[in-house]
């Protein structure tokens, strides 16, 4: 059973940077698309970044240019670096895999919260 456990999260200023890790096990990792979900208060959860079995990246537009996704196989386990950080990306960030899609496996979440 594949299981994800993310990890980093906290409080930061606005402008500020954080990293999440999300530590997967029980799979073959690097057949795994892998993505970073989000959910603010009040909000459904959406769509921040994903990165392809290759490295391929792709990025939800608020978060181009200030959010980079990595992924080391060797280690099962995908980064969320984050910086200049926002009032606005206040909310749990989930980790999330898959092989066709990254929504098969998801972690239980790490809060980040950005005081203005």
């Amino acid at each position: 059973q594949v299981q994800l456990v993310e990890s980093g999260g906290g409080l930061v200023q606005a402008g500020g940077s954080l990293r999440l890790s999300c530590a997967a096990s029980g799979g073959t990792f690097n057949t795994y698309i892998m993505a970073w979900f989000r959910q603010a208060p009040g909000k459904e959860r959406e769509f921040v970044a994903a990165i392809s079995r290759s490295g391929t990246t792709h990025y939800e537009d608020s978060v181009k240019g200030r959010f980079a996704i990595s992924r080391d196989n060797a280690k099962n386990t995908i980064y969320l670096q984050m910086n200049s950080l926002k009032s606005d990306d206040t909310a749990v960030y989930y980790c999330a895999g898959g092989t066709t899609a990254p929504n098969d496996y998801w972690g239980q979440g790490t809060q980040v919260t950005v005081s203005s």
